[in-house]
């Protein structure tokens, strides 16, 4: 049974709806992982409003969504996700940085708070579960899949996601801050061997000087993290929203001439791991 992956939002920091961002996209952070009759979402920025449409034509009323962390381009999206509206419907959120700050659940509601957002959490009327984990559990969202958690370098905290299924995984791994010269050897054993690895790409090696400590990584580095670690493939992620699509064509270039299993990820790309 394959792990297909559909990209729902592949940019970083904020949403930029404009015809300079056609071919790449302009959603913030959301992915879908179908495995069988089981969805996985990860993270809710502005791309999970076009999954729930998807979701609401594919007659799907139950899935898991697993959140790197609550900066507002990964959670933005979700007061317009509008199957959780669905009274016949379950969704389970899940994050591993707020245990000891009151959880996910008081994030999500403050965001759909008064004055800032006109509907609260309580309007949404599917069955929602939230639960607070600490990084390094290894969750267990359904039989024979298995979801391996790690600590990422992030202002505020984030957490690495590793699906695992039939003998085949799926990292994503954003947002994460690397030391120059000096590779994560927390990605790197977390990233080892597996099929996909979805990386943190939101600068070159010659933009990151002047964006140190801003909790962000480089194509480059993801390159040599997957090619140390012995992955199939890597998909360039969390692009910066000043990378338009020329900027972007040049990066995807760059990135495959020195490693033809790289490819710049894209709003509604799938990609199949069988």
């Amino acid at each position: 049974m394959a792990i297909d992956v559909k990209f729902w939002g592949v940019r970083g920091s904020i949403a930029c709806p404009s015809p300079d961002h056609v071919v790449y996209g302009g959603n913030t952070s959301c992915i879908e992982m179908r495995i069988g009759d089981h969805t996985l979402i990860f993270d809710a920025g502005t791309g999970i409003r076009n999954l729930g449409k998807d979701l609401i034509r594919r007659k799907v009323t139950e899935a898991s969504i697993y959140l790197t962390h609550t900066h507002w381009d990964h959670i933005n999206g979700f007061p317009f996700f509008v199957p959780a509206y669905n009274p016949a419907a379950r969704f389970h959120v899940l994050a591993g940085h707020l245990k000891e700050q009151g959880g996910v659940e008081r994030v999500f509601s403050a965001q759909m708070a008064d004055p800032t957002f006109p509907v609260p959490l309580s309007a949404m009327q599917s069955k929602l579960t939230f639960e607070d984990f600490t990084v390094g559990t290894v969750l267990y969202p359904a039989d024979g899949i298995a979801v391996r958690t790690a600590p990422l370098r992030h202002p505020n905290g984030a957490t690495a996601y590793r699906v695992e299924h039939d003998g085949k995984s799926v990292c994503y791994v954003t947002d994460t801050e690397h030391m120059p010269g000096q590779p994560d050897k927390v990605v790197l054993d977390f990233i080892r061997n597996a099929d996909l690895v979805i990386y943190d790409s939101t600068y070159t090696d010659d933009e990151f000087p002047a964006k140190l400590g801003w909790g962000h990584s480089t194509w480059q580095e993801g390159v040599r993290l997957c090619q140390a670690a012995n992955v199939k493939r890597l998909a360039l992620f969390h692009h910066d929203p000043d990378h338009n699509d020329a900027v972007m064509a040049g990066i995807e270039q760059q990135a495959r001439s020195q490693w033809s299993n790289v490819f710049a990820a894209r709003d509604e790309m799938v990609v199949a791991i069988e």
